[in-house]
């Protein structure tokens, strides 16, 4: 999955690393690896009720929205397998891999990755080092991306006013944010509302959004960088109830790259915290440069 190749690379382990998903695109150095699952659905033609649609009939149906090359696993023959149980939605799950293992890489060790908080992430990163032997790279590394989220704390801490927050993590249905995103947000010096850190992320309403009175609305659409964001807004009408929103009011909708930031639970979390702390106290931190966050207008019924 996308997180654990950017924890690997983040360990040094770039030489090791002989498979990727078809979603791995960071970092550039990636090259010609081959890339090892695909999927059945497509993000960039397919609006985000459509793409719900066809997850849910897939899971419902237990089927997988995912394939996994079975030949090219029996060729490559890895050591270490890294996989996950957090999100069938999100990567192949880990009984499908686990039981490809059994029959095509017999002898490799297959590693499942679960995390719900920041501090699980950071766990994972040791993890993943303790198997591949370079445990003191792990400290190394989790030390200096908690000393970047320490930074941001300290310097939000006076804030006068923290902003209220409402992290979009779909747009049709919205989904409201779970799992370390609201960590995220009160790291950055918001409040996070409709969303429980630890929690899985969860389908709420239109309107139980416009209730909630958010300061601030960042859409980030699981798998989605913001210019996927911006395509997928044309085909997208919010209730006009919206417009008396004090985020929509005071043009304070942003659309960040929720594929790099916020849905994959590797070590750019950290840059999401970053980014985030940007848009709620701009006079602390500067504002966001265009590559960061982008201010958004909606389309309302």
């Amino acid at each position: 999955m996308p997180s654990a190749t950017e924890i690997i690379w983040a360990l040094g382990l770039e030489t090791e690393l002989i498979a990727i998903t078809h979603e791995c695109d960071f970092p550039a150095g990636l090259g010609d690896r081959p890339a090892i699952t695909s999927s059945r659905i497509s993000h960039e033609s397919m609006t985000s009720a459509e793409i719900d649609h066809a997850v849910r009939s897939q899971l419902d149906g237990h089927g997988s929205i995912y394939d996994l090359d079975m030949e090219l696993l029996n060729r490559l023959q890895p050591d270490l397998i890294v996989t996950q149980e957090l999100c069938d939605v999100c990567a192949v799950n880990y009984s499908q891999v686990e039981k490809a293992a059994k029959v095509y890489a017999a002898g490799a060790t297959v590693v499942s990755l679960e995390p719900n908080t920041i501090d699980d992430i950071f766990d994972n990163v040791v993890t993943v080092a303790e198997l591949a032997g370079v445990r003191e790279r792990a400290l190394e590394v989790v030390a200096g991306l908690r000393s970047r989220l320490d930074a941001v704390r300290e310097r939000t801490r006076d804030a006068e006013r923290p902003p209220t927050v409402f992290m979009l993590e779909w747009l049709d249905p919205p989904f409201s944010p779970g799992h370390w995103v609201p960590q995220q947000v009160e790291i950055a010096g918001g409040i996070p509302l409709l969303g429980m850190a630890g929690e899985r992320s969860v389908t709420t309403t239109y309107e139980a959004i416009a209730e909630s009175k958010p300061d601030v609305i960042v859409l980030i659409p699981c798998g989605y960088y913001k210019e996927d964001t911006v395509r997928q807004l044309k085909n997208t009408r919010f209730p006009a109830a919206w417009r008396n929103i004090t985020a929509i009011e005071n043009d304070q909708v942003w659309a960040l790259d929720a594929t790099s930031y916020f849905s994959r639970p590797g070590p750019r979390v950290v840059d999401g915290v970053e980014i985030l702390a940007k848009i709620f106290h701009p006079a602390t931190f500067g504002e966001p440069v265009q590559s960061e966050a982008v201010r958004v207008s909606l389309e309302f019924e």
